[in-house]
């Protein structure tokens, strides 16, 4: 395994964190300075397409209502996002089930596996329950795809005796599950593709450190330029702490 000694983060959000040391320095530099002085030396972050699909949505499971279209988490504790997906290392691909706070963004429960079973996405959720108490799994919604994963009767069953409501998406949208597939891609793009990862037990080394660094050093925008812990340990109120996806889509249409 290769140890990268960086990680690439979003010019805005690096900006921010840069202020202290510009401030000290007294080196004035603008936002789109800095933007053109990373393109000029190749060091924006590149979007990655999106390949292979981890969705296996027609099975003969049950599934269930999206119960998140108009609802706004009230604390940290309120609601589960979840997803998978893919993660090239140099034996092929292997698959990872994130399980993330939408009101923090940090991801409480992960597993990284060489297959899609419905297992290893359990051990997410079983990760992610783990310190939990009784009256906070009774608050709890979780919120995913319609893939075999969350359907199947294991995952349903683990989710019913902790009486969490389960919710899910009602077709491909993206939008309808937009803060987990922005954590896949955050974790893909700024993290896990600067290593070198040579077999599985690598990989799931390489996953728990990156998870730890998401969590404590890396802000977001949508929860006023802090950290998924700071926020979510000290139950932080800000300003643009939840975007509704489905409210804008429906003030597109009447605008249109």
């Amino acid at each position: 395994m290769i140890r990268q000694n960086h990680r690439a983060m979003g010019t805005r959000k690096l900006y921010e964190m840069l202020q202290p040391f510009l401030l000290e320095h007294q080196i004035k530099i603008g936002r789109d300075a800095l933007f053109d002085l990373l393109a000029q030396h190749k060091l924006l972050v590149k979007k990655r397409k999106r390949k292979i699909s981890t969705t296996m949505s027609y099975h003969r499971f049950h599934k269930w209502a999206n119960l998140i279209k108009s609802f706004i988490p009230p604390g940290p504790n309120s609601l589960y996002v979840s997803d998978i997906t893919y993660w090239r290392i140099e034996t092929g691909f292997v698959y990872i089930s994130f399980i993330t706070y939408a009101y923090s963004h940090k991801i409480v429960g992960y597993q990284v596996a060489e297959t899609l079973e419905a297992v290893e996405s359990l051990t997410a959720l079983q990760m992610a329950l783990g310190s939990l108490s009784a009256e906070l799994k009774e608050q709890l919604i979780h919120h995913s795809d319609r893939g075999v994963q969350y359907c199947s009767n294991e995952y349903v069953k683990l989710l019913q005796e902790n009486k969490v409501k389960i919710s899910m998406t009602q077709n491909g949208d993206p939008k309808e599950n937009a803060i987990a597939e922005r954590v896949n891609g955050i974790l893909k793009e700024e993290y896990l593709c600067y290593f070198k990862v040579s077999n599985l037990e690598e990989a799931r080394k390489v996953l728990e450190e990156n998870v730890k660094l998401y969590n404590q050093q890396r802000p977001h925008m949508s929860i006023g330029n802090l950290t998924p812990s700071f926020i979510h340990e000290n139950n932080i109120q800000t300003e643009r702490l939840w975007k509704n996806y489905y409210q804008k889509r429906k003030e597109e249409a009447i605008t249109c």
